[in-house]
């Protein structure tokens, strides 16, 4: 299988995902300084602080995001305007496990400004077709703490499906917190309706 490189670009109807570059730093900082409260409750401690949004802090993490990808390990996407522009809207990652399990854990965060507009849902979307196409991954996992309704909405439009509840799984806002166990594999992606299979473009690698 040829891994994906940082050429990867998928576009949804309004967006575009692809993996971050040196140029994105400035643009990646600022979404993080304003969007610091709004993600603070659904984010481990320091993640969004001021100091992890830092130039020179944001510029390591794409440089170790970029490593990640090489290594088939962790694939970060950004979300921008498909229109053009690098405002970053939102952000998505996939940590990978091969062999046996050939399995991914399925971070993402979006922008404050563009809650309740869909943009998490068709972003997701776009890339469980990534990761069950190029990728070719066979199962994904999305845990959510119970109280985060908007995520458990969208994993559910998605045909994620709860598979437990785990105490104390996390340790999130500083304090340790039990989470939702959903999950997806590729044999469920292939039975979803098919008004769904062509809602965004393949990824060009």
């Amino acid at each position: 299988m040829r891994l994906p490189t940082f050429s990867v670009r998928i576009e949804t109807p309004r967006y575009v995902l692809r993996p971050p570059s040196p140029g994105d730093a400035r643009a990646l900082g600022q979404a993080m300084r304003e969007n610091a409260a709004h993600l603070r409750p659904w984010s481990p401690v320091g993640a969004f602080s001021s100091d992890a949004s830092r130039p020179a802090r944001v510029a390591a993490r794409i440089q170790r995001e970029r490593r990640e990808w090489r290594k088939d390990a962790r694939y970060s996407l950004y979300v921008f305007p498909r229109e053009g522009g690098r405002r970053v809207l939102g952000g998505l990652s996939l940590f990978v496990h091969r062999g046996a399990f050939q399995n991914a854990y399925l971070g993402y965060w979006a922008h404050g400004d563009f809650q309740g507009q869909g943009l998490t849902t068709e972003c997701v979307r776009a890339l469980v077709g990534f990761a069950f196409g190029p990728l070719g991954l066979h199962r994904l996992q999305a845990n959510v703490i119970p109280s985060n309704g908007a995520s458990l909405r969208v994993l559910e439009k998605l045909g994620f499906r709860v598979e437990g509840h785990a105490r104390h799984y996390l340790q999130i806002a500083g304090r340790w917190q039990d989470h939702v166990l959903t999950a997806l594999t590729t044999e469920d992606w292939k039975r979803r309706p098919a008004a769904r299979k062509d809602d965004v473009a393949p990824a060009r690698l």
